[in-house]
């Protein structure tokens, strides 16, 4: 079992997915710069919004700290659930990363460039949602669902039914574990510090006591150490999720054995 660390968690309180590809910059021109098609033929701009989203992660790349997230350690778990990723954990996008990068395009029909942009992390997403038979029934219901199962590390988003993204997460340790059961999130502080660790949690959303969905300031590698019971996200995708439900009834429901 893993040791803990801990992104942080208050104890009580009161009371963006098929991805589009990259935007074209301007619709075709000819005749001096005259449109030469109409607008709607052009493709949408790509949104985080979108199914599956993520910003995308290239050579060079690398996870540094938990406020320089470029998602790579996520890329590599998910490159090595689809068998195409055989070395360490790294958080470093480098030759062997780019590799197996570009098996995965070609597994897929991608134009294999190496570049996990939009599309490619939206199949990628999409193909290594872990454990779906497990899923409660409850989140593909009416209404948004985050659904956290605890043995994998997984949250997966839903919305009316249709699974809208999934994220990398952790929970609480061994003897602070993240509450099973379903909820709903009864508040929200987008700035939120603890009143116990004086620790930012940037992007909260309660929906158990003091348990929320939140960024975390300690989180690189979401398979190592633990929060103190809330759901702990990258920063990048708790502010993600904010933006997607913010203004919505959120219904949470977490499940599976702590891990």
């Amino acid at each position: 079992m893993k040791t803990f660390l801990g992104a942080v968690c208050a104890a009580a309180i009161v009371a963006s997915l098929v991805v589009s590809g990259p935007a074209l910059a301007d619709p075709s021109r000819s005749n001096g710069g005259a449109p030469a098609a109409a607008a709607s033929s052009a493709r949408p701009a790509f949104s985080m919004k979108d199914p599956f989203a993520r910003t995308i992660t290239r050579y060079g790349d690398a996870d540094v700290s938990p406020y320089h997230i470029d998602h790579v350690i996520e890329l590599q778990y998910r490159l090595r659930w689809m068998g195409y990723f055989h070395a360490g954990i790294t958080g470093y996008f480098g030759k062997v990363t780019r590799h197996a990068v570009k098996l995965f395009q070609r597994h897929v029909h991608l134009r294999a460039t190496g570049v996990a942009n939009h599309e490619t992390w939206a199949r990628l997403i999409h193909h290594t949602i872990r454990h779906r038979g497990a899923i409660p029934h409850i989140c593909k219901t009416a209404g948004w669902h985050a659904c956290y199962d605890r043995s994998i590390h997984q949250v997966t988003l839903w919305h009316r039914g249709t699974m809208r993204n999934s994220w990398l997460v952790r929970g609480g340790e061994y003897d602070l574990q993240t509450r099973v059961g379903n909820f709903h999130v009864f508040y929200r502080d987008i700035d939120h510090v603890s009143s116990i660790y004086d620790t930012p949690m940037p992007y909260s959303q309660f929906f158990s006591g003091g348990q929320a969905l939140h960024g975390s300031g300690f989180m690189v590698d979401p398979f190592y150490e633990h929060s103190h019971g809330c759901i702990n996200m990258y920063i990048q995708d708790a502010r993600q999720l904010w933006r997607l439900t913010s203004t919505k009834r959120l219904g949470v429901s977490v499940y599976g054995s702590w891990d």
